[in-house]
Order: structure tokens, then C-alpha cells, then sequence
């Protein structure tokens, strides 16, 4: 991969941490907000325990992803970026354009996927 690749994706991958971890810290704000509202009867009880379960899995989600950047970053320094973990064969540049912290080809996503 030129240069010129790594730096587009490393800009990609940082801008994409940064948003992660200001959206991690929005829901974090939300959820003491939530938590320390004053509820009256078992209906908002009900609504703040729905919106905190969805709150926590969304967040669930972006540490995984904010997990997965990171180890995509050290990749960059070590100079095994665009790699697939499972074939060794190097993945291609659109599929690394859609997901940039991905770490299997196209053929061995699919194999992971069926496998599960």
C-alpha cells in the first residue's frame, strides 16, 4: 500500500476514533441525566430503563468499534495495515474504503460469517 493510502486511512480511522469517543461521552452524559431524574409513577421508570438499555448498547457497540480502530492504528505503524488476518492476501482498497478498520477480505468475511 503507497504512502499515500496509509495516510488517507489513518485520517479516516483518527477523525472516526474522534467522533467514537465524543459519542461515548454524550450517552455517558445522558445516562447520569437520566439516572438522577426524578420519576413519578412506573411509566417513566419504564421509559428511562428502555432508553438506558438501548443507550448501553449503542455504547457497547462503539467501544468494540473504538477497539477495533485502535488496533487498526497500530497496524498503520507496524506496517501490517490492509492485511487479512486469515489469508494473508492483501484486502482490497474499496472494501477497505467502506470499512477501513477491517480486517478480512471480502472472501474470508464471508467464511467468518457462515462459520458463526
Amino acid at each position: 500500500m503507497q504512502d499515500s493510502e496509509l495516510k488517507y486511512f489513518k485520517e479516516i480511522l483518527e477523525s472516526r476514533k474522534e467522533q467514537i469517543i465524543k459519542n461515548i461521552k454524550g450517552v455517558n452524559e445522558e445516562l447520569n441525566q437520566l439516572s438522577s431524574m426524578e420519576l413519578n409513577d412506573e411509566g417513566d421508570h419504564a421509559s428511562v430503563d428502555n432508553s438506558s438499555m438501548v443507550e448501553s448498547a449503542i455504547v457497547q457497540q462503539q467501544e468494540q468499534e473504538l477497539r477495533e480502530i485502535n488496533v487498526t492504528l497500530g497496524k498503520i505503524v507496524t506496517g501490517d495495515y490492509g492485511i487479512c488476518e486469515m489469508c494473508e492476501d492483501p484486502i482490497g482498497f474499496q472494501r477497505l474504503k467502506v470499512k477501513p478498520h477491517a480486517i478480512y477480505c471480502i472472501d474470508c468475511r464471508e467464511i467468518v460469517e457462515k462459520s458463526r
